[in-house]
Parts: structure tokens; C-alpha cells; sequence
């Protein structure tokens, strides 16, 4: 028994070096869901101006040091002229406000995802997003993308709010936060808004909301 005190020590010291070393790969928020949109439907003065609402918010929470954009994707005529989300958000890892790992890279984050739902889905203050059986129910998040993280093939559709400049006609490609409704569990391409208008949005169950990946 007089190496007990001997074990338990050096047990706690085993421990505590594991839990700094899974402390030391969290270097701090690096992904987001906004905790309001930019408030005029799907015109969201294009990517440029997602990015900047991204940006702004992540600096009030205090993680401004990071460049941010917003995953979207952008719909265009041709393949060489498409704008892909998953190419917009570096490459990995990101983490909630809480310190969740999300996912280490991009293949992680759309083959393989089982991270994002209700529990993880957290805006920049690490407040959860509301989801279906909460009212209202937020959990359209902005995305125009599929599943793959890539726009569209170019066809005659609007999935981006026309290229996110429009709050009149149109439509978007959202994604589940809470991977919840509807029968599908998408977190990026669950299905089109009813339109592009602040109540259209929030009436197809969203409010203009929208994932931000820090990319650095």
C-alpha cells in the first residue's frame, strides 16, 4: 500500500497532461453560426458583404484577429465560373465557441460530418441556435450549396437570392443546424427557401442566418 500515494499521483499527472495536450489543439473559435442575419432577406450585399457580417460579429465576440467568410456558394452560367462554399473556408480544423470540434478539414466536414446538430450549432457567443420544436424555429441556415459543399450545376434555378443581392425574387438553398424536419438531415442542403424576402425566409421555418468559418 506505500505506492498508492505513489500511483494516484502519477495517475493525476497522467490526466491532467492529457487534458492540456486536447486543450493545446483549441486555439479558439474558428466556426459560427450568426446569432442574427443581415436582416434584409436573402440580399446580403453579396459574398463580400456576408463575409463583412461575419467578420463584424466575430470581432464583438472577440475573435476578430481571424479572417472570416461566410459559406456560401454563388450560382453562375458556366463549371469555370462557379464559386464553391467548401473553397471559401480554409482548410481546417474548426471549433465552436465552446470548444467543440466540428470538423479537422473539408472532406471532414461534408463526407464524413456527424458534429453538427442541435448541441453544436451555437452562435458566436456559444448560444444555441433554435431548432425545430422551439419557437420560432431558426434552423435555415443560408447556404446555396449541396451537400458536397460545391454551387450548383449551372441551370436555369436561382439557388442563391441572385447571388445574394436580392430580397425580391428568387430562392436559396438552406441547410438544417439541428439536422432536423422534414425527413431530411442535411446540414448544408435540406432543401429551397419559399423565397428571398426577410419573411419569406422566416416563414420557411430560418432568418437569414448563416455559417462562418474562420480561414485561418
Amino acid at each position: 500500500m506505500k505506492y498508492l500515494p505513489t500511483l494516484i499521483a502519477t495517475g493525476l499527472l497522467s490526466l491532467s497532461g492529457s487534458v492540456l495536450a486536447q486543450d493545446a489543439e483549441f486555439t479558439g473559435m474558428s466556426f459560427f453560426i450568426t446569432s442574427v442575419g443581415v436582416g434584409n432577406g436573402g440580399d446580403l450585399g453579396g459574398l463580400s458583404g456576408a463575409n463583412a457580417h461575419c467578420q463584424a460579429l466575430a470581432e464583438a465576440a472577440g475573435a476578430g484577429e481571424r479572417h472570416w467568410h461566410a459559406y456560401l456558394s454563388n450560382d453562375a452560367d458556366s463549371f469555370a465560373d462557379r464559386i464553391n462554399a467548401r473553397d471559401r473556408i480554409g482548410s481546417g480544423p474548426w471549433y465552436n465557441a465552446n470548444g467543440v470540434l466540428i470538423a479537422n478539414n473539408p472532406s471532414d466536414l461534408h463526407l464524413y460530418n456527424q458534429t453538427i446538430d442541435k448541441n453544436t450549432s451555437v452562435d458566436e457567443n456559444g448560444n444555441q441556435i433554435n431548432g425545430v420544436g422551439d419557437n420560432p424555429n431558426r434552423h435555415d441556415i443560408l447556404t446555396g450549396s449541396q451537400e458536397d459543399g460545391t454551387a450548383f450545376f449551372p441551370d436555369e434555378a436561382d439557388h442563391t437570392c441572385n447571388n445574394w443581392t436580392s430580397s425580391d425574387d428568387g430562392s436559396a438553398n438552406l441547410g438544417h443546424s439541428d439536422r432536423h424536419g422534414g425527413g431530411n438531415v442535411s446540414w448544408n442542403a435540406a432543401h429551397a427557401s419559399a423565397g428571398c424576402s426577410q419573411q419569406a425566409l422566416v416563414q420557411t421555418g430560418g432568418a437569414g442566418l448563416l455559417y462562418c468559418f474562420a480561414t485561418n
